[in-house]
């Protein structure tokens, strides 16, 4: 018998442009069978007075990353309706804190995953996502 084994490797950190804003994912890979669930973690810091904006992405061999989900506090958000089944996070702002948990694991799912922060301008969300996905949640910025 045969068991599939993969590994879902987790970024080490994804910065914005303000020193104290950054997130901070746990080094090394994540390996998992198929059929079993995994969380991947991110905690963050942020100088914002305003709401914070975490985003997960999924990258996969030379694709572009995907957008698998925004939280924001209270857990609000939005998730794709490809990733709504098995793809779900909470972001505590208290432990500042936005972990990925993914159900049911399938091959498809090894991948490259980060955590991204964007703190929002006061407001005017609407512009904010116009900004940064188009209406099939196509990404219209680059992480670096």
């Amino acid at each position: 018998e045969i068991t599939a084994f993969f590994i879902l490797a987790v970024a080490q950190s994804y910065s914005t442009l303000a020193q104290k804003d950054n997130v901070l994912q746990p080094k090394g890979d994540v390996t998992a069978t198929e059929g079993e669930a995994v969380t991947l973690g991110c905690q963050y810091n942020s100088s914002s007075t305003t709401t914070n904006y975490l985003f997960w992405y999924k990258q996969d061999g030379n694709n572009s990353p995907k957008f698998i989900l925004m939280r924001i506090q209270g857990d609000e958000g939005n998730t794709p309706d490809e990733f709504r089944e098995r793809f779900s996070s909470t972001h505590n702002s208290r432990l500042r804190s936005v972990p990925l948990k993914i159900q049911k694991l399938q091959l498809s799912d090894s991948a490259v995953y980060y955590c991204a922060l964007r703190p929002t301008v006061t407001g005017n969300t609407k512009t904010l996502y116009k900004n940064l996905w188009s209406k099939d949640n196509t990404i219209l910025h680059n992480i670096h």
